[in-house]
């Protein structure tokens, strides 16, 4: 009973950390500690065009790593005498493959692509978080300047 509760708990603090590794920077509506306080530059434009898209973070090798203690831990308290090495290492081995396929999905961002022709006739194409709807024809704001641009509700 007391290797379940074990394994209860730490299979519940490796779904917490991953949990955490969801992203809200790309949201229209966030802004980063920098960008507070400092003066934005503002330009007009109408919606050209949208396209739904993903933004994938690059992974940091923890969701697998976690996995695979987790997984080689399970293997462990699962298997006994010849069999608990072989079940130990099919599990560290499990494990690492579905943390990791976890990770990954939890650093993946519902995105919009969205084309602008700005008042001045010129077009730009900002990918940020799908966080707010807007349609074709729709008159924006572009807020921000060189790489960090966003476009929020006129």
């Amino acid at each position: 009973m007391k290797t379940a509760v074990k394994i209860f708990g730490v299979a519940a603090m490796s779904a917490l950390s991953l949990a955490g590794c969801a992203n809200d920077a790309y949201n229209g509506s966030t802004y980063s500690g920098n960008e507070a306080m400092s003066g934005q530059s503002v330009s007009y434009g109408t919606i050209t065009g949208i396209r739904a898209v993903q933004i994938q973070d690059d992974t940091s090798g923890f969701g697998g790593l976690s996995g695979g203690v987790l997984g080689g831990f399970l293997g462990n308290a699962l298997g006994g005498g010849s069999g608990k090495k072989i079940l130990t290492a099919a599990g560290a081995v499990g494990g690492a493959l579905a943390g990791n396929s976890v990770e990954h999905g939890a650093k993946k961002t519902n995105a919009m692509e969205v084309q602008v022709e700005r008042d001045d006739g010129k077009n730009v194409v900002i990918v940020q978080a799908a966080d707010n709807s807007f349609s074709k024809g729709q008159r924006v704001r572009l807020v921000g300047s060189g790489s960090k641009l966003r476009v929020v509700h006129y």
